[in-house]
């Protein structure tokens, strides 16, 4: 009896036979989600998550905004005034930071580096301040905000896009490491 056979009739199995039913796990495995629902994904959450510490931050009163400052002016005041407005705030912030996200996915993926979030979230908060501002009836200019608020916010936005954009630019970086890893040992087998 030779020793595979004598490991087999004890129920030890030779570790070639456990790489191949590694591998047949792994070919049998779920795919991964696609880039572009990722940044979709990750934009949702960074929105509902951005907005939960900008209605955190209004409430300890660090900034005069919170994201109710999003609820159209004519939704009726009874409305706008409850906890169903931040819930709905909420979500558009959401959909909104879809967008975002997806200009960032355009643009900016393959910059692996914290820095192009940090500087695509100022460059947002710039946008919202100074850009929207006058289409946002409840949000005063930029020169009669308090400095609070605007360091606040200039710090949540800046915060906003370092997590969007790291989220996106690692899990692009994690696609092509692992997708040249496969490439790599596909052309090993193949040899």
């Amino acid at each position: 009896m030779d020793k595979q056979e004598l490991n087999k009739e004890n129920g030890i199995q030779s570790n070639q036979d456990d790489r191949k039913n590694i591998k047949t796990e792994q070919d049998h495995s779920e795919k991964p989600n696609s880039a572009l629902f990722n940044a979709i994904l990750i934009g949702f959450f960074g929105g509902l998550l951005f907005s939960a510490i900008g209605q955190f931050t209004y409430y300890f009163n660090f900034s005069e905004l919170g994201p109710k400052i999003i609820v159209p002016s004519w939704v009726s005041e009874n409305i706008s005034k409850g906890w169903v407005s931040a819930l709905v705030s909420f979500l558009i912030i959401g959909v909104i930071s879809i967008i975002v996200a997806l200009v960032y996915y355009v643009t900016l993926r393959k910059v692996n580096t914290i820095f192009a979030g940090v500087g695509f979230g100022v460059a947002i908060w710039a946008v919202v301040f100074f850009a929207i501002n006058p289409f946002l009836d409840k949000m005063d200019k930029v020169g009669k905000m308090e400095t609070n608020t605007l360091i606040t916010t200039f710090c949540l936005y800046l915060l906003y896009g370092a997590f969007i954009g790291y989220s996106i630019s690692y899990d692009e970086y994690e696609r092509n490491f692992y997708s040249k890893k496969q490439q790599n040992q596909n052309k090993d087998q193949s040899s």
